[in-house]
């Protein structure tokens, strides 16, 4: 039962530093989003009221009420549109905002593939499954946006080459489906092929529709997820990461991912020689963060959530709920939530994609 409420923790959890330039560069008009919790600035609020993320106390650090966001405050994308003097990307669920400068397809809880991979493996039923939103349907719902942006072939082609498209962290999910329907490692790591080519099929629309600036982004250590820590604890010891705390066979599945994933961008990059595609590495830096978060500020560490309650990892009751709480200073923590980031942490992050070396190229040195 525990573990049941894990995944649904995991699955529908919307699933600081600010990083500031002194003169934001207008290198794009505007910025298109797609990816999971760890992008979405509040679709899934908007789909699912009851999400956590449209509740206090996120959103407390930066905005100072809930917005969307599964976090205290901004997300890495949130300091990548600032950093590159545009406004924060709103939800295309927005409907009330304008989407000229850019637009964010990402929700809370998307997997790369359809549901139907997973309810074809009996991972799913049919009747217990969360929102079908896949990578396909968030470029789906880009199609139909489009027509409101630009009117023809050449004008799309040309919108398109002057703005900056950010494929998300898609894997997460789909992984964590397996592992909390308690498929071994070897199984949930074998879909990891098809959730690459995925990604890598969706750079390629992009690229059609005129894309010529693409950042593709890696997978956190799942090893170092909270949760995953919570659900899947050992009392074998050297199953952890004794640097970092982290489970290392989950960290494992997460480098296989991302080693697939640097070649595909490789490959992309070879074949669309005229589109910079950009390798964006979520691992190393959380990493860091896990290894030696007091170095970076984070005084509190990198293995407790500042919001939630019990346990050793502080999420045995989730953030949000009546008998949770969160911390004074979440800038003080790398976890929000045991599954999100801080807005510190994320702050750290994105200085790495803007102008650091966890970027192949760097954001700010595309051009």
């Amino acid at each position: 039962m525990k573990l049941l409420a894990l995944s649904v923790l995991v699955l529908l959890f919307c699933f600081c530093f600010s990083f500031s330039s002194p003169l934001p560069l207008r290198r794009y008009g505007s910025i298109f989003s797609f990816g999971d919790s760890y992008t979405d600035t509040g679709n899934l609020a908007i789909l699912s009221p009851e999400s956590p993320a449209g509740h206090v106390p996120y959103g407390k650090t930066f905005f100072g009420h809930p917005n969307g966001r599964c976090s205290d405050g901004r997300l890495v994308i949130d300091f990548v549109a600032e950093a590159l003097g545009l406004p924060l990307i709103p939800p295309y669920f927005g409907h009330d905002k304008s989407f000229r400068k850019g637009a964010n397809f990402a929700v809370g809880g998307a997997t790369t593939l359809d549901l139907s991979f997973f309810q074809s493996r009996g991972i799913l039923s049919s009747n217990a499954a969360p929102l079908n939103i896949s990578l396909d349907t968030q470029l789906g719902w880009f199609q139909q946006l489009k027509p409101t942006l630009c009117n023809s072939t050449k004008d799309c082609r040309n919108y398109f080459g002057k703005s900056l498209f950010v494929i998300g962290e898609f894997g997460i999910n789909d992984y964590q489906l397996g592992l909390f329907a308690t498929r071994n490692l070897d199984e949930v790591r074998s879909y990891a092929p098809q959730v690459i080519k995925a990604i890598s099929t969706a750079s390629e629309r992009l690229i059609d529709e005129g894309a010529k600036h693409i950042v593709v982004a890696s997978n956190p250590p799942t090893g170092c997820n909270l949760v995953i820590l919570a659900a899947f604890q050992s009392p074998n010891g050297d199953d952890y990461d004794r640097r970092t705390g982290c489970l290392k066979k989950f960290d494992d599945l997460a480098r296989y991912h991302n080693e697939l994933l640097r070649q595909a961008v490789a490959e992309l990059g070879r074949k669309y020689p005229s589109t910079k595609i950009i390798y964006a590495d979520y691992y190393s830096p959380v990493k860091r963060l896990a290894h030696s978060p007091k170095h970076f500020g984070f005084s509190n560490g990198a293995l407790r959530a500042c919001c939630g309650g019990g346990g050793p990892y502080n999420v045995s009751e989730p953030c949000g709920s009546p008998d949770s709480s969160s911390c004074n200073d979440p800038s003080t923590y790398v976890n929000w939530d045991g599954v999100h980031l801080t807005e510190a942490a994320y702050s750290h992050i994105a200085t790495g994609w803007l102008n650091g070396s966890d970027a192949e190229p760097s954001i700010l040195n595309m051009h």
